[in-house]
């Protein structure tokens, strides 16, 4: 056994100051003080959650089970256990003014969209810049999390960790699991009649590291979300034909939206949060198609959504629409039945001679190390946790799940916010409700999902509505209505402009001076990148319009006198 080290417990005096503290502190709160907290992960999520403690004063180890930070965002060549794993020329789908961490902007001269090297490299500098590596254990893998046997009493963990072939084990006030949800490939073979039989390779997407080994060959690849959709493009530059399975279709959007500007900077605003939730939800799905459908008809490219007017994530992918024209990439149905060396699809059409399948299939979440699995309890692929973060029937709130949400929005802010709240419910300064209404809350959500994503089991939420909730708790929402009363202008760009991380540094617990400056300068830190050749302005239309004009009115009047 391994020995464990005791933590020294401190009784509260007075609590910490906050902007908003709750009325009441819950007991777990009020008997103890939460000192050392333990971060499973140093991705995104466990970075967050790192410099979260520490800016409250706590005292973070974060575990890290490679040599490296990043988490999901640092390639290796070849996948590890444990880890996720990206193919090489994988880019955010979201651009770096939405992305950032809220009070770490990003570069000007970084592109809008970025490689997933240069965001390693981002995260790197965030970590360096707040001093977060030494806080973090690298190669030390966690084995084991319990509850100490007076959990009721003190809220302690005992987290077991293996380092070197060596085991230790120690006691923690708080435990912060940062370990995402990209890491268990979802491969539904059942699903799959045949797999079997066949003799070509198969393989799921997280396997999957660059096109050159398909080349000349026939690749069907099951699966139209993001990943399924940029191995589709990238295998097109060297198989002889590639397929691409859908069983429910899909909106696909492409990163440069209207006028050239980022998709997610003209979408993402408050404005359009407010006005989707003020509109009869007939209208509001009506204009939603509409946006979707505008550019082109995605039903005669074979990628029309099943439930056109459910909010499922939309595949962001520039190129999909120019493979499909182009041949390279035929979209069809779900697959009915795999054969030796062919595969017969729903709607009757058999495809001969098939080399390779890929299954950009998804993933599942999983907790190895939870001792008692029943905590984070889950049923299919979906964990029952009150603001998809804290497990609900624990009897102290010393647990947080950082990260286990998908929203339209980036995955960075979301967990930046979601530490800071975590942090507070440690700390007593945001109380949480009886367990029964917990559980309700969770219920709720789900029946949100239905309606507004078609089914309860994802893990998808509404962005600015989910931020908004986590804020309010903490007091560190804007508040538009006093903002329009002292910084109009600021008010007006929170408002209308597009939802940033800074807007959720601009008050509150974890201040940042910086964010209002931050919120001004974010179209300039937009454009510049793209603006690298210096070119004259658009030439105005206005003297076409006049020619134009002058030539209808005679026409015009010249049909009046023959009819």
């Amino acid at each position: 056994m391994p020995s464990v080290q005791e933590t020294p417990r401190r009784r509260r005096s007075s609590p910490p100051t906050a902007s908003t503290p709750s009325s009441e502190a819950p007991q777990a709160a009020q008997d103890t003080m939460v000192r050392r907290v333990a971060v499973v992960g140093a991705g995104i999520s466990g970075l967050a959650a790192t410099k979260c403690c520490l800016e409250e004063g706590l005292e973070p180890t974060c575990f890290e089970q490679s040599e490296d930070i990043g988490g999901l965002w640092r390639y290796t060549e070849k996948p590890e256990e444990g880890r996720a794993s990206i193919y090489r020329t994988v880019f955010t789908n979201s651009c770096k003014e939405m992305m950032c961490y809220p009070d770490f902007p990003f570069p000007d001269d970084y592109p809008n969209y970025i490689h997933n090297a240069r965001l390693h490299k981002y995260i790197r500098d965030y970590a360096q810049h707040f001093d977060l590596l030494r806080h973090i254990r690298f190669k030390t893998t966690v084995t084991k999390i319990r509850k100490r046997p007076d959990f009721s009493a003190t809220g302690q963990w005992e987290v077991v960790t293996r380092s070197d072939g060596k085991e230790e084990a120690a006691v923690f006030d708080a435990v912060m699991v940062c370990t995402g949800h990209h890491v268990y490939p979802n491969l539904p073979l059942a699903h799959f009649p045949g797999i079997e039989k066949f003799k070509g390779c198969y393989l799921h997407s997280r396997d999957y590291k660059e096109p050159e080994k398909f080349r000349g060959k026939k690749v069907l690849v099951v699966g139209l979300g993001n990943s399924g959709c940029d191995i589709a493009v990238e295998l097109s530059t060297v198989a002889s034909q590639v397929y691409l399975s859908s069983r429910r279709g899909s909106w696909v959007m492409s990163r440069v939206w209207n006028f050239g500007y980022p998709w997610d900077m003209l979408l993402i605003t408050r404005f359009w949060t407010w006005l989707d939730n003020f509109l009869p939800k007939a209208v509001s799905d009506w204009l939603y198609v509409r946006s979707m459908n505008q550019q082109y008809k995605h039903e005669d490219f074979g990628l029309m959504p099943v439930d056109g007017s459910s909010r499922r994530e939309p595949v962001l992918n520039d190129d999909i629409l120019s493979r499909i024209t182009c041949g390279v990439v035929l979209i069809k149905p779900n697959v009915k039945e795999f054969r030796e060396t062919s595969v017969l699809f729903q709607d009757g059409t058999v495809q001969d001679d098939l080399d390779a399948v890929i299954f950009a299939t998804g993933y599942s979440h999983s907790f190895p190390f939870m001792e008692d699995e029943s905590i984070i309890e889950s049923k299919n692929n979906e964990a029952t946790l009150y603001k998809c973060i804290v497990p609900p029937k624990l009897e102290k709130p010393t647990m947080a799940v950082i990260g286990l949400v998908q929203s339209f929005g980036s995955a960075i802010p979301t967990a930046d916010v979601q530490c800071r709240w975590a942090v507070k419910v440690f700390q007593g300064l945001c109380t949480l409700p009886s367990v029964n209404e917990m559980l309700e809350d969770i219920e709720e959500k789900k029946r949100s999902k239905i309606r507004w994503f078609g089914t309860s089991n994802t893990l998808q939420t509404d962005y600015i509505t989910y931020m908004n909730e986590l804020t309010s708790a903490i007091g560190a929402k804007p508040n538009v209505l006093k903002l329009l009363l002292t910084d109009p202008l600021l008010a007006l760009k929170v408002f209308f402009g597009p939802c940033t991380p800074y807007q959720f540094r601009l008050t509150g617990p974890g201040k940042w001076s910086g964010a209002r400056k931050a919120i001004f300068t974010q179209w300039d830190r937009t454009l510049k990148p793209t603006r690298t050749r210096e070119a004259p302005p658009a030439t105005s239309t206005l003297p076409s319009l006049l020619v134009l004009g002058m030539l209808l009115i005679p026409l015009l009047l010249l049909l009046t006198v023959l009819y």
